[in-house]
This record gives C-alpha cells, structure tokens and sequence, in this order.
C-alpha cells in the first residue's frame, strides 16, 4: 500500500466515521477523532455484517483491499452510540 492509497483510506475512514457521527448526534471528536471512529466502525461493521451473514452493499477497493462503506457508517453509529451511553451526557 502506497502513501497515497494510505492517504485515501484515512479520507475515507474520516468521512465514514463523522457521518456516523452525525447519525447518532454524538460528540464532535475532530478530524483525527472521525478516522478512528471510522477505522472502528470498519472493524465493527464489517464484524456484525458477517455474523449475520449480510452481503457487502457498497464497498470500494484501495489498495488491493475493500472498505465497506455502508457496514462502516453503521458500525460508527453503533460506537458512537456505545460511547454517548457510556461516558453520558455533558452538561
């Protein structure tokens, strides 16, 4: 995996991991904050999807590798939503 290949998973993991976000109404954590939700929401999605047995909706290749788009937006939401319960609300 080149660097610019490395660079684009981080764009995609970044804008997964905030639109996941935005879903749950969570925290805004910043950019280095959105690709970690993102790179966990990939590995949490993609987790659930195979339990389930649930195909890959839309997923793009970098690197020789696929990145499920829709499992990670919704393993980000359900992260996020894990963390808002957890460390509860901010007043």
């Amino acid at each position: 995996m080149s660097i610019g290949e490395f660079l684009l998973l981080l764009i995609v993991a970044g804008i997964c991991g905030s639109i996941g976000q935005s879903i749950v109404g969570g925290s805004r954590s910043g950019c280095l904050g959105s690709i970690a939700i993102g790179f966990v929401g990939a590995l949490l999605g993609s987790w659930i999807a195979g339990k389930m047995a649930l195909p890959e909706i839309l997923s793009i290749s970098i690197g020789g590798k696929t990145f499920p788009i829709i499992w990670t937006i919704a393993g980000a939401a359900l992260f996020v939503a894990i963390l808002c319960l957890v460390s509860g609300r901010k007043r």
